[in-house]
């Protein structure tokens, strides 16, 4: 299903106010109406069909109607595969403009040499507007969202380092992205699949895969497994080496927000269970999901996004994503009388795909590459007086640490501490040395800066100054307005040897001045304004089926009712005195 029809004359127009001004200049009447036309160019230019599988649906179960299958098939009842695991990730981009590149220009400049020379952190920059909260949830949410999978073939890319580099092998081999196992034989350009669902369905909560999903369930009152100190038994925890998850990027705030949101399950299961105690385990399990799911989705959109966006205009416009421009008070007193998008906001709305099957993109993916938020160590203090408690640089904070960690430290002290302290600046300049040579529980060492950058190249997603183009941006014309740091402006100019068509995607991020209070890029922002909506209108579990036969009438008040904050002050309540008088928790918290 298509969407509302604006004019294209209207969009014409906005998108040339963009170009001419900038939208984050502008006054928020006229701001507005500018990112309502930037919003429907990109929905009417950027959305690319890989293909959807037509074999392999699993059968139907009536069940399906009212809630979230583990592997996402039949969100879409029409089309079951859409979205689900095991399917390609799309485009934003032309298909014609994402063929992978190949040896030589895939490696060039290096990719280690754009690590060490434009991303080691010299000195920490710090992102004061924000807390390491922001950080973890961030990596949370990707958790949900996308991964890859893992290449077991031993045919990696061969990286060039320079003479003085100290790294332990030469040339440095960076495995590459596992191939899409079905691939399509027409000629075109190469595609991957997300072992994750597309759909934003809470996988990092409920697990992986549906194996996984099911042994974390207790199987009496919907309920998820939790131990004596309301964390992940060890025998089912991702950091845990026979966990078959992602136990290289698990740590301590990872886990932290995972058991936060599990005993938040368990809590929406009793309280539907007193509500509704017809609700067999089935019934509260699903129920309990879709609350679960939804209450994530809107905390990421009306709490996340305008903490790390804090432009006055974002912050209207995210809470217009969800309640629509008459606001939340309007939607809280009168309801939903509305299926219009802008007025009463995308959640409860028309369900619309735009022409194009819903999938995540490789465009998506790139640009979420925000590991300078990630510090090199982290300070614990004592949620009731501040006191230290421990002090341990990131390295022991992860992977197969995280247990030791959650044996010594108290949950209340770590949250508190996650709010406290600055994350890193999404900047050039700023990437944590540790993941520069990240030693991963299988043995393996990488440089997360250096696999970034060759990432985004392996997977046709175009450089810098071409990605603008397609995203209708102004364009760059020269090294200078990649950055108002001169120095750093050389520095790019000479490691691409004078080439700006040649500069990465992700170091023209880093290095692009940013709007008013944003803690990252416009760029990146524009894939953002289009993917950030399409995961709300194409999911039918927040749209028309975001509503009290499916989700009961508790579920849904759960959902509007409740904040970050009231998440973490239900499971914590020793945490009141640090977020009082915060009205965003991942903004920095008082130190008590």
């Amino acid at each position: 299903m298509r969407g509302p029809s604006i004019s294209k004359a209207f969009i014409d127009a906005m998108e040339a106010v963009d170009k001419k001004v900038g939208w984050h200049r502008l006054p928020r009447p006229l701001a507005i109406p500018t990112l309502i036309g930037i919003r429907e160019r990109l929905r009417h230019a950027n959305l690319f069909d890989t293909g959807v599988p037509k074999d392999g649906i699993p059968p139907y179960d009536p069940r399906y109607l009212g809630a979230r299958t583990l592997d996402g098939s039949y969100n879409a009842l029409e089309r079951p595969l859409m979205g689900a695991m095991n399917t390609r990730f799309g485009r934003n981009v032309p298909p014609e403009d994402t063929f992978p590149e190949q040896p030589p220009k895939l490696l060039e400049p290096s990719p280690r040499a754009v690590s060490r020379e434009l991303m080691t952190r010299e000195e920490f920059i710090p992102a004061t507007t924000l807390n390491i909260l922001a950080a973890a949830w961030i990596q949370f949410e990707v958790h949900d969202w996308v991964f890859h999978g893992h290449n077991e073939e031993e045919h990696p890319w061969q990286v060039e380092t320079a003479d003085d580099d100290p790294w332990h092998e030469r040339p440095m081999r960076i495995q590459r992205t596992r191939p899409d196992p079905s691939p399509e034989t027409n000629g075109g350009p190469a595609t991957w699949v997300n072992t994750q669902t597309h759909w934003w369905d809470g996988s990092q909560v409920y697990g992986p895969t549906p194996e996984q999903a099911l042994q974390l369930r207790t199987g009496e009152l919907g309920k998820l497994q939790l131990d004596e100190r309301g964390l992940v038994p060890k025998k089912l925890d991702p950091a845990e080496p026979d966990w078959k998850g992602r136990p290289g990027t698990e740590w301590v705030g990872l886990t932290a927000l995972r058991s936060l949101f599990m005993r938040e399950h368990n809590a929406v299961c009793d309280h539907l269970h007193a509500r509704y105690p017809e609700l067999d385990d089935d019934g509260l399990y699903d129920k309990a999901r879709l609350v679960i799911s939804a209450l994530i989705a809107k905390i990421h959109t009306v709490e996340w996004t305008p903490a790390i966006i804090a432009h006055p205009t974002m912050v209207y416009a995210m809470h217009g994503n969800w309640w629509g421009l008459m606001g939340e008070r309007f939607d809280k007193r009168f309801g939903r009388h509305s299926r219009n998008q802008i007025t009463q906001g995308l959640v409860g709305a028309a369900k619309h795909l735009h022409g194009v099957p819903y999938s995540l993109t490789e465009e998506f993916v790139s640009v979420y590459r925000m590991h300078p938020l990630i510090p090199d160590e982290l300070v614990f203090r004592s949620a009731r007086d501040d006191g230290l408690v421990a002090e341990h640089t990131f390295l022991e904070l992860q992977a197969l640490d995280v247990r030791k960690r959650c044996d010594e430290l108290e949950m209340d002290d770590v949250l508190y501490s996650l709010g406290i302290a600055h994350p890193g600046a999404i900047t050039l300049h700023n990437y944590p040395r540790f993941l520069q040579e990240f030693n991963r529980p299988d043995g393996e060492i990488i440089d997360l800066a250096a696999t970034d950058i060759l990432r985004v190249r392996e997977r046709g997603v175009p450089r810098y100054r071409r990605f603008r183009e397609h995203f209708h941006m102004r364009p760059v014309t020269s090294f200078e307005e990649l950055s108002d740091n001169p120095a750093w402006v050389e520095e790019i100019r000479e490691l691409y040897n004078g080439d700006l068509d040649a500069v990465d995607l992700v170091v023209g991020m880093f290095a692009e001045p940013k709007p008013k209070g944003f803690g990252f890029s416009d760029t990146a922002f524009r894939v953002f304004v289009l993917m950030a909506t399409r995961r709300l209108e194409a999911d039918r579990f927040f749209t028309v089926d975001y509503r009290p036969e499916v989700y009961t009438r508790a579920g849904l008040e759960w959902v509007e009712q409740n904040t970050m904050k009231d998440v973490l002050l239900r499971h914590f309540p020793e945490l009141a005195p640090a977020l009082r008088g915060v009205e965003n928790p991942f903004a920095p918290w008082l130190r008590v």
